[in-house]
C-alpha cells in the first residue's frame, strides 16, 4: 500500500489516515490547523503567504539542530521530566488575530499545555509535554501556521534584542516621498504657465504617482492591515479613519493623474503619511526611554542568604548573585536562579511557573528552576546563572497565575476612542455631503481633513504615557509596581487593610525575654536550626537573637501558615508557635509571644517586645480622613492597648486571625462595595495580597517576594504609602487633562476642516503634532509629581 502524504505537514501518514474534503491528514490535529487556519482564514494578514500548507524540507532540515540535548537546555527556561518552558521571539506578531491564533497552540496540539504572547516584544510562551511533542515539532508547527520563531545558533538566545527597523525604512522612504513629491509640486502651487513646465507638466503628475505607490503600499501599510484586523474582529479602532483617509486620497488623485482631471493631492498624501510615522517614531522612542529603567532590577527590593567558604551567612541583593555563589534557600522562599541542589531535601513548588501544583522531590545534584518555592525545610544550591539570566521577572508580571484585577481607566480609554472614531466617521460623512451640494470641489478636501485631523490618537497615548512614566519614578523611590493598571486601582481604593507583624512592626528593632524552662544545648540548637529555615518575621528575629550554634540537617521539617513550625532531627522534636500549636493553654498577655514545646513536653515562651515604624502615627493620621483602615493580624490582642495609643480612634483593630480569615474578611466588605488596598510582608498574606483590588508586599531585607501581589514597597518607604496613592490620583487628574485638551484640539481643528479652511497636508502636520504634545505634557506633568515626591520624602526625612 502506498504511503499517504499529510496535507497539513507534509509527513507520511501512516494507516489511521483521516480524510476531509478529498484531502488526507496524519490526525485530527493537523486537520484542525487546516480547518481553522484555511477554512476561516484567520491568518495574520502578514503571513498569508507562508499559511496554511505543509512545512517544506528546506524549513524541517533547518531546525534538525533542536534534537540536540544541550542545545534544548540553553533554549527552555523550564526542563523538567514532564514540563519544558520555552520563550521564542516571533517577528510576524502584529494584530490581535496573531495573539488569538498564539494562545491556542493547545487547540492544535494537547500536548501544549499554554502559551501566552507577549505582544510588546513579540514572543510567545510556550509550555508543553516533553515526552510527548518536542521543542522541533513545537517550532515546525509554528512555522506551518506561519510563525515561524527567529532563534539565534549563536548564543542560543531568542531574538528579543534585535531592533525591529522596519518603522525608520518605512519613515525614511515616506519622508524621500514626500520631499520629491512636494518639489514637483512646486508649479502647480505657483501656477507657474512657463512653455518647458507645460510639456513636462504630465510626467511630473506621472513621477507623483510613482512616489506615492511605495509610500501606500508599504509605508503606510500598517493602518490598513490594523483596520483591516480590526474589522474583521467587529473592532473599530483608531486606524480606520486613518486607513480610509489614505486611500481616498490615494484613489481620487490617482483618478485625476489618469483621466488628466487634474494634479491630485499626492503631496497630501505623502506628507499624511510622512507626518503620522514622525508622531509614531517619536512616540517609540519616548516610551522606550521612558521604560529604560523598568529592567529586572526594579523587581527585587529583596534579598537571599549567600553562604561563604568561612560558614558565615549573609544577605545580598538578588541582582548581585553570581555563577557559583552557594545559595540558602528557607522554606516558602521563592528560588532566585536555576542553580543545583548541594544539601537539603528539596520539595519544590513549581505552580507559579507551570500551573501545575504539585511538589516535586529533588535529591542533591539536582537542578533547581528559578520561580520554584521550596516548601519543606531549607537547602542549600549553587547558582548556574545570575537573576537577569533568569525568568523571575517574568513570574510576577504573569498574570495567569493572579486573579483578573479590574483594569477599569484601559477600558475607558479604549471606549472613549471607539466613540471618538464613530462621531469622526459620522461629521465626516455628514460634511463631505453639505459641501457635495454647496461646493464640490472642496468635498474631497473637507473629508480628508476631517479624518486626519480628528484621529483619538491622543486619547490613546494619554494612559500609557502617563503611567508609563510614573511606573519608573515609582520605581526610583523603591516602590515597585508591576503595570500601569495598578496605578488606576490605586488611585480608586476607599479601604486600606494592614497586617501587623512584619508591616506595621520592624523585626529588626524587636527584642525578645525568654520564660520557662532552661533549654539544654541541644534543645537550643534545634531551635535555632529550625528557626533558620523559616522567613516569618518573628522566626527572623528570634533566630537573630539566640546564640550561634553549629548547622545541623534536619530529619524532618514543616511550617503550619499561621501556627508555627515544627522539626525533627534524630529523636528530637520540636515545635514553636502558638500556644494551642505547642499543646499549652492561651493565657491573656500584653505582647506577642512564641511558645516552644520539644517532644511533646512543654517549655516556655518567648515574649516580644514591638518596634513600630518610623512614621507610624503619622501616615495613619493623614490616611484617615480619606480611608477606612484596618488592622488584621494574626497575633493575639496583647498589642491592643498600645495600637490604641499609637493610631487613630476609628482604625478597626482584629486580631487572631488566621490567612484564611484575612482572605474572606477581604471578600466580604468587597461585596459591600469596598475597594481594598492591602498591606502585608508577603507570606501568611499572599491569599489576601491576591484577593484585595491592590496588594502590596513589603520587603525588608528578606526573600519575601510575592507574585500574588501587585506591588513591592521597601520598608523604609513604608511611611510615604500616602504620597504613592495620593501621587496615583494625580496621574488620574493628568490624564483627564490631556483629554480635555486633545477634545479641545479635535474641536477647533474640526471647525476649520468642516469648513474646508484646512488642507489635508497642513491637517497631517497638526494630527502627530497633537500626539506629540500630548506625550510631552503628560511627561512633563509626571516628572513634576516625581518631584514633589522626591522632596516631601526628604523634608519628612530631616524632620
Amino acid at each position: 500500500m502506498d504511503k499517504l502524504s499529510c496535507f497539513h505537514c507534509g509527513d507520511d501518514c501512516d494507516s489511521s489516515v483521516i480524510s476531509f474534503n478529498k484531502k488526507n491528514f496524519c490526525c485530527n490535529g493537523c486537520k484542525t490547523v487546516y480547518e481553522i487556519f484555511s477554512e476561516n482564514d484567520l491568518t495574520c494578514y502578514y503571513d498569508l503567504q507562508n499559511a496554511p500548507g505543509s512545512p517544506s524540507i528546506d524549513i524541517q532540515g533547518k531546525y534538525d539542530f533542536l534534537s540536540q540535548e544541550n542545545i534544548i537546555e540553553k533554549l527552555t527556561e523550564f526542563n523538567d521530566d514532564n514540563i519544558q518552558i520555552v520563550t521564542l521571539y516571533i517577528p510576524h506578531i502584529h494584530c490581535s488575530s496573531c495573539i488569538w491564533i498564539l494562545e491556542n497552540l493547545n487547540k492544535l496540539n494537547e500536548n501544549v499545555t499554554s502559551s501566552q504572547v507577549n505582544f510588546g516584544k513579540k514572543t510567545v510562551r510556550v509550555t508543553y509535554n516533553p515526552k510527548k511533542v518536542t521543542l522541533k515539532a513545537i517550532v515546525l508547527l509554528l512555522a506551518t501556521i506561519g510563525y515561524e520563531p527567529y532563534i539565534s545558533l549563536d548564543d542560543f538566545k531568542t531574538g528579543q534584542q534585535n531592533v525591529n527597523r522596519s518603522l525608520i525604512y518605512k519613515l525614511g522612504i515616506a519622508g524621500f516621498a514626500f520631499g520629491n513629491v512636494m518639489f514637483l509640486s512646486f508649479p502647480e502651487y505657483f501656477e507657474v504657465g512657463e512653455f518647458w513646465l507645460e510639456q513636462y507638466k504630465h510626467l511630473f503628475r506621472w513621477l507623483m504617482l510613482v512616489f506615492s505607490i511605495p509610500v501606500v503600499f508599504y509605508a503606510g501599510s500598517d493602518y490598513f492591515i490594523s483596520a483591516y484586523k480590526g474589522l474583521r474582529s467587529k473592532l473599530l479602532n483608531i486606524d480606520v479613519p486613518i486607513a480610509l483617509g489614505i486611500a481616498v486620497l490615494f484613489i481620487r488623485s490617482t483618478a485625476e493623474v489618469i483621466f488628466d482631471l487634474g494634479s491630485g493631492f499626492f503631496d497630501s498624501l505623502t506628507g499624511l503619511v510622512f507626518f503620522l510615522l514622525l508622531g509614531k517614531f517619536f512616540q517609540q522612542k519616548t516610551y522606550t526611554f521612558l521604560s529604560f529603567e523598568r529592567d529586572y532590577k526594579s523587581y527585587f527590593p529583596i534579598a537571599i542568604t549567600k553562604l561563604h567558604s568561612n560558614g558565615n551567612e549573609s544577605p545580598i541583593q538578588v541582582y548581585d548573585i553570581k555563577k557559583g555563589d552557594r545559595l540558602l534557600i528557607r522554606n516558602e522562599e521563592l528560588i532566585p536562579v536555576d542553580g543545583i541542589l548541594i544539601n537539603g531535601k528539596a520539595r519544590i513548588d513549581y505552580s507559579f511557573v507551570t500551573g501545575e501544583s504539585e511538589t516535586v522531590s529533588k535529591l542533591s545534584g539536582d537542578k533547581l528552576f528559578a520561580g520554584g518555592k521550596q516548601t519543606s525545610g531549607v537547602i542549600e544550591m549553587e547558582a548556574l546563572k545570575s537573576v537577569e539570566q533568569s525568568y523571575l521577572t517574568q513570574l510576577w508580571s504573569n498574570d495567569v497565575f493572579n486573579k483578573n484585577k479590574e483594569d477599569g481607566f484601559t477600558t475607558l480609554t479604549n471606549a472613549i476612542s471607539k466613540r471618538f472614531t464613530i462621531a469622526v466617521l459620522s461629521i465626516a460623512i455628514i460634511a463631505t455631503l453639505f459641501w457635495l451640494i454647496t461646493d464640490a470641489s472642496k468635498a474631497m478636501n473637507v473629508f480628508t481633513a476631517v479624518l486626519i485631523i480628528a484621529c483619538p490618537c491622543a486619547i490613546a497615548l494619554s494612559a500609557p504615557f502617563t503611567f508609563g512614566n510614573l511606573l519608573r519614578i515609582f520605581g526610583k523611590l523603591k516602590f515597585y509596581v508591576k503595570n500601569a493598571s495598578v496605578i488606576e486601582q490605586l488611585a480608586h481604593i476607599n479601604t486600606i487593610i494592614f497586617d501587623k507583624t512584619g508591616t506595621i512592626t520592624s523585626h529588626k528593632k524587636s527584642t525578645a525575654n525568654y520564660d520557662g524552662e532552661v533549654l539544654s544545648f541541644s534543645e537550643e540548637q534545634l531551635l535555632k536550626n529550625t528557626l533558620r529555615g523559616s522567613n516569618h518575621p518573628l522566626s527572623r528575629t528570634l533566630y537573630d537573637i539566640l546564640d550561634e550554634h553549629s548547622i545541623i540537617s534536619l530529619n524532618h521539617f514543616e511550617e503550619h501558615l499561621g501556627k508555627g513550625i515544627e522539626a525533627t532531627y534524630d529523636k528530637n522534636h520540636i515545635k514553636i508557635g502558638s500556644a494551642s500549636f505547642v499543646g499549652t493553654k492561651e493565657t491573656p498577655l500584653l505582647n506577642t509571644t512564641v511558645h516552644v514545646s520539644t517532644n511533646n513536653h512543654y517549655k516556655g515562651k518567648f515574649t516580644f517586645f514591638n518596634s513600630y515604624r518610623k512614621g507610624l502615627s503619622k501616615l495613619f493620621n493623614s490616611l484617615k480622613k480619606q480611608y477606612d483602615l484596618v488592622i488584621l493580624s494574626g497575633d493575639n490582642a496583647g498589642e491592643l492597648e498600645n495600637l490604641k495609643k499609637l493610631l487613630p480612634s476609628n482604625t478597626k483593630l482584629i486580631f487572631n486571625q488566621n490567612p484564611d480569615n484575612k482572605l474572606e474578611y477581604i471578600k466580604y466588605h468587597q461585596s459591600e462595595g469596598a475597594k481594598v488596598l492591602m498591606v502585608g510582608d508577603g507570606l501568611n498574606d499572599a491569599g489576601a495580597l491576591a484577593q484585595s483590588n491592590v496588594g502590596i508586599a513589603l520587603s525588608e531585607n528578606v526573600n519575601v517576594f510575592s507574585p500574588a501581589c501587585d506591588a513591592i514597597l521597601d520598608a523604609s518607604k513604608f511611611n510615604k504609602l500616602h504620597a504613592f496613592i495620593n501621587a496615583s490620583k494625580s496621574a488620574i487628574t493628568i490624564i483627564k487633562w490631556s483629554f480635555a485638551l486633545s477634545f479641545i484640539y479635535n474641536i477647533i481643528g474640526l471647525y476649520f476642516a468642516v469648513t474646508g479652511q484646512l488642507a489635508p497636508v497642513i491637517a497631517a502636520i497638526l494630527m502627530p503634532l497633537s500626539s506629540i504634545s500630548i506625550v510631552i505634557f503628560t511627561t512633563i506633568a509626571t516628572n513634576i509629581l516625581g518631584q514633589k515626591i522626591k522632596k516631601n520624602n526628604k523634608n519628612n526625612e530631616h524632620k
